[in-house]
């Protein structure tokens, strides 16, 4: 359940409109997510981490579809369900494939493994590594 809650986007005014106008435009979306509306709460902080994501997921070095799947992999670390959906929508919506999100599951879960015995043993990190 929601701590606060959730602003309808038909009932948003000034900064808060702004941004669900500049999210439905450029996530080519009719509805506002409920992650948003509830942010909304805090105008400053939803417009602030809508500025953030769209700078840092928008193409670099590094393809959007990518940054999409690395979004995945730390939601799935952080159970973060909500935002394994959300990207998991969007990083469709740039071309992944249902066999990409199985090796990507196969790579979370392998790296979640080897992290926790590289940790549980104490492995000293080797010096070529560093």
């Amino acid at each position: 359940m929601t701590i606060f809650k959730i602003i309808d986007e038909k009932k948003a005014s000034g900064k808060v409109k702004k941004v669900f106008d500049n999210i439905k435009k450029e996530r080519k979306i009719k509805n506002i997510p409920n992650f948003w509306k509830t942010l909304a709460n805090d105008p400053e902080t939803l417009e602030r981490t809508w500025n953030s994501l769209r700078e840092i997921m928008k193409k670099g070095a590094l393809n959007p579809l990518t940054k999409e799947m690395i979004y995945i992999a730390v939601s799935m670390t952080n159970s973060c369900e909500y935002c394994i959906r959300s990207h998991a929508a969007a990083a469709r919506k740039k071309g992944m494939s249902d066999k990409m999100l199985k090796e990507l599951i196969a790579v979370v879960g392998m790296a979640n493994e080897t992290n926790r015995l590289v940790e549980s043993y104490q492995v000293e990190v080797d010096d070529f590594l560093k």
